[in-house]
């Protein structure tokens, strides 16, 4: 008896650890208080663990940010993008090349441990400022991790520059919230 035919429906595609497409939408949200160890490892918050699992097998990317308050958290598969556009850039425009060391020169591989732990580097934590209390902030495809004081002072600077704001810039226009 033949066996039956079965047609693989085109292209592949890339899936989750659950056989399920990769999720589309934004993953990290919120924001969330972390604590660093004396080694200096924090444990990922449940919520963005399992979907760092399903998206990049919980590969990080530890690298700054160019303003140099607080660290980004990329899952692998959301810096390689990243990390193309940096490197495309023009090599001779100081601004680029400072950029790319900033970013791309710092960028550390961090692989997610078997308790949900990153280990940050010592270079890092200097980097950020990053004592023993954190706050993770998610902004859709990464997170910012900044030391829980200086995120607290830019917070409240942030609110109070925006309540003293008359006027959204002309880009923030058709922001519907």
């Amino acid at each position: 008896m033949p066996l039956p035919a079965f047609h693989s429906g085109g292209e592949w595609e890339k899936v989750g650890r659950d056989g399920r497409n990769s999720p589309t939408t934004p993953m990290f949200r919120g924001a969330a208080k972390v604590t660093l160890d004396d080694k200096g490892r924090m444990v990922l918050p449940t919520r963005y663990r399992e979907r760092l699992l399903d998206r990049s097998g919980g590969q990080l990317i530890v690298t700054v940010d160019r303003d140099g308050q607080c660290l980004l958290l990329y899952p692998l598969t959301d810096w390689e993008p990243v990390e193309k556009q940096l490197m495309a850039l023009p090599t001779l425009d100081p601004q680029s090349r400072r950029l790319q060391r900033l970013m791309v020169g710092h960028a550390t591989d961090l692989p997610l441990d078997g308790h949900g732990r990153i280990l940050l580097t010592q270079e890092l934590r200097e980097f950020a400022g990053l004592q023993r209390h954190a706050m993770l902030i998610g902004q859709g495809n990464r997170c910012e991790l900044w030391d829980e004081t200086r995120w607290m002072e830019r917070r409240d600077g942030w609110l109070k520059d925006e309540a003293a704001a008359n006027e959204l810039p002309a880009h923030l226009d058709s922001l519907s919230l």
